[in-house]
């Protein structure tokens, strides 16, 4: 294909050669999960990577999300493509998250808890009866638990619960430390990293490669660029001229010191979802809404959480939580990440919009992205998440 050859071969680029500009055959766009998941792969693969990260790495819905694990909870549809991705993607995460561990040199927490999604009444149960039948198929390990064996499972449970679907392969990490030893393993790896970069925008775009110009740390050439920058990928519509309708969705999480008592597994319920976490909390999210690039946590939103949690967990009530936050998460049209490269413009690759799932699909949209660098065909069936399928 010849895009990594470096930009002094090519004699055909519109802008004049820069000798102090960096330069680097694949620069990322982005310096969350996904960003840096991709870069650590294409580092792997003997890539030279540079990532240009606004602020701070893993500071935007990477560093507010929970850390679940969890596709057979969180899609409760028919199963398709995307279930496909997520499935595909969990299966990936041991060794995945072993290899960030050993390379980085640095702990975090994974835990293989499993997971319970709650029932309430006789129309629940038979929701899940149904979800599990087709799961089934995929060879998702799950069962029905009711009674003493709901209370054996989670023995702080409410009474209410009158069955639950168990999947004991549902596992969740501590996002903050992960993305520390993701980015330790990136920079052990040679991956440039470039933080606090601010608006980074196309100031170039030719057949042959981009000159990208940040707010803070002045310019970089590259051959191809990969668009990881989630809820900010909407930002780069005019100069791909394409539509990207990529929104943020406020997500607000509490969270609660643990106590005495401990919740053994990720709890899931229409409502929303509670867990433990290694450091001594509770987590219970999530309250979503749209307020654009706004942050902030609401009275509305939290009080909701704090009503369903102290329902699920009696011995909450006595509580408050100590810590509240909110992260954005890039919402698509449909739901369904941007991830390809795109034909009008071949040396840029979208990995965006992955919504809720950012953590989750973060090893599987790392290994598709280096398979499309490098030639090969993905694992996975991309037609469904076509970054021109808006057009």
């Amino acid at each position: 294909m010849g895009i990594l050859t470096t930009i002094r071969q090519r004699e055909s680029l519109s802008f004049p050669a820069r000798p102090a500009v960096p330069h680097s055959p694949l620069t990322i766009v982005g310096g969350g999960i996904i960003g840096l998941s991709i870069a650590f792969e294409c580092a792997k693969r003997g890539l030279k990577v540079i990532v240009l990260e606004k602020t701070a790495c893993g500071g935007q819905a990477t560093g507010a999300a929970a850390g679940m694990l969890a596709p057979y909870s969180e899609i409760g549809e028919d199963p398709d493509d995307f279930f496909t991705l997520c499935h595909h993607s969990l299966k990936l995460y041991p060794d995945w998250q072993q290899e960030v561990r050993t390379v980085s040199g640095l702990a975090f927490e994974y835990t293989r808890s499993g997971s319970l999604y709650l029932a309430f009444h006789e129309a629940d149960e038979l929701a899940l009866k149904s979800r599990l039948e087709w799961q089934k198929e995929w060879g998702v390990q799950a069962e029905i638990v009711r009674g003493q064996a709901l209370r054996n499972l989670e023995p702080h449970l409410t009474q209410e619960a009158v069955a639950a679907l168990y999947y004991p392969d549902e596992h969740h990490v501590y996002t903050p430390d992960f993305v520390q030893a993701l980015l330790a393993a990136c920079e052990k790896m040679g991956v440039h990293i470039v933080q606090h970069a601010g608006e980074v925008r196309f100031k170039e775009v030719t057949a042959d490669g981009l000159l990208l110009e940040t707010g803070e740390k002045g310019c970089f050439s590259t051959d191809q660029c990969v668009l990881a920058s989630g809820a900010w990928t909407s930002f780069f519509e005019e100069p791909l001229q394409l539509r990207l309708p990529i929104f943020p969705i406020r997500g607000q999480i509490c969270a609660y010191e643990q106590g005495q008592e401990e919740i053994k597994h990720i709890i899931f319920s229409s409502q929303g979802y509670v867990l433990s976490k290694g450091n001594g909390t509770i987590v219970c999210g999530a309250s979503e809404d749209i307020a654009g690039f706004d942050t902030s946590t609401t009275e509305k939103g939290i009080s909701r959480l704090v009503k369903w949690s102290r329902y699920l967990f009696p011995f909450l009530k006595d509580k408050e939580p100590f810590h509240c936050w909110a992260g954005l998460r890039p919402a698509t049209q449909d739901g369904y990440p941007l991830l390809g490269r795109l034909r009008h413009q071949p040396n840029v690759i979208l990995a965006s919009g992955h919504y809720r799932n950012g953590i989750l699909l973060s090893p599987v949209t790392a290994k598709v992205v280096a398979d499309i660098i490098e030639g090969r065909q993905p694992a996975v069936n991309l037609k469904m998440f076509d970054p021109l399928r808006f057009q």
